[in-house]
């Protein structure tokens, strides 16, 4: 069989446009004309020897090979860029202080803190798992140099980036799903984290809107403890698909009776416009990796 070496350059454009949802917005991003972009998209085709898309209604849809295609560039740029980054980046020094939401802190926490220590081993990272309140005070009185945290677009940074929408899900303990019945004499016990917070005030504002009664049954200042309320059968809660333990389940509106949720944002904020190389560096990777936890 013939031996094939994939560009590189054309596996960058192909999952830029991916992640983008837009070959033109990954032709502006990466500085290229849309023709040179449907040319590399035409080379990597040639070079896959089968179609990698398919026409859907005026757009494009990815073929089974094209679904094979994304994860494997996805690896193969990870390891090129780290491997750039290990040979003319390790260099680096400085400090760098990281806030994230608990939701991050075992999927997605590991992986960057890792990736980086070994890539720049002279940068010292202070890595800080809060609420959002606390993050975007974080980073605006310039004690948090990066923060990842949810948002409704209330609340805002100078210097912050959209990473993605995320759906909200309700969430039981795991096992056979139960229909929850509400009614005035026995509302819906909503197990939840200490206000102010953006998923509890979704999930009550759903919850109205569908006329369906509720009651706060556990309120919790930490993730663990809401995850411990939600197996014991307290209540029911409201996250995002992303770091759910395998002890609770994400719950189908139709068939547990309760209302749809909308999505909810995830935002990067940025302390400065410019940050520093070790700050921009880490940034780069912890984009990477949330795209790894990107529900489908």
């Amino acid at each position: 069989m013939q031996r094939i070496t994939f560009d590189l350059d054309c596996l960058r454009t192909f999952s830029t446009g991916m992640e983008l949802g837009s070959f033109s917005k990954a032709a502006v991003r990466l500085g290229r004309s849309t023709s040179a972009v449907s040319a590399q998209l035409k080379k990597l085709e040639q070079q896959a020897g089968t179609p990698i898309f398919v026409k859907s209604g005026r757009g494009l849809a990815l073929t089974e090979a094209g679904e094979t295609m994304l994860a494997y560039a996805r690896r193969l740029l990870d390891l090129n860029d780290e491997a750039v980054t290990a040979i003319q980046g390790s260099e680096l020094e400085g400090w760098v202080r990281l806030g994230l939401q608990e939701d991050f802190g075992e999927t997605v926490l590991p992986k960057v803190l890792g990736q980086f220590a070994r890539a720049h081993p002279k940068v010292r990272i202070e890595a800080r798992v809060a609420r959002n309140a606390e993050l975007i005070e974080r980073i605006t009185s310039g004690r948090l140099d990066l923060a990842l945290a949810w948002s409704d677009g209330s609340v805002t940074t100078p210097h912050h980036e959209r990473v993605m929408d995320v759906p909200m899900c309700w969430v039981g303990p795991a096992g056979e799903p139960r229909v929850w019945q509400a009614t005035a004499d026995e509302p819906l016990p909503l197990a939840s984290l200490e206000a102010p917070c953006l998923l509890r005030t979704a999930a009550t504002d759903a919850l109205d809107r569908a006329h369906i009664p509720w009651r706060l049954s556990f309120v919790s200042p930490s993730l663990a403890g809401l995850w411990a309320a939600t197996v014991a059968g307290l209540g029911v809660t409201i996250r995002t698909p992303i770091g759910l333990p395998a002890t609770v389940q994400q719950l189908v509106p139709v068939v547990s009776g309760l209302p749809p949720l909308p999505s909810l944002g995830l935002v990067l904020h940025r302390a400065q416009a410019q940050p520093d190389p070790a700050t921009a560096r880490l940034a780069t990777i912890m984009l990477q990796a949330l795209q790894d936890v990107r529900p489908d």
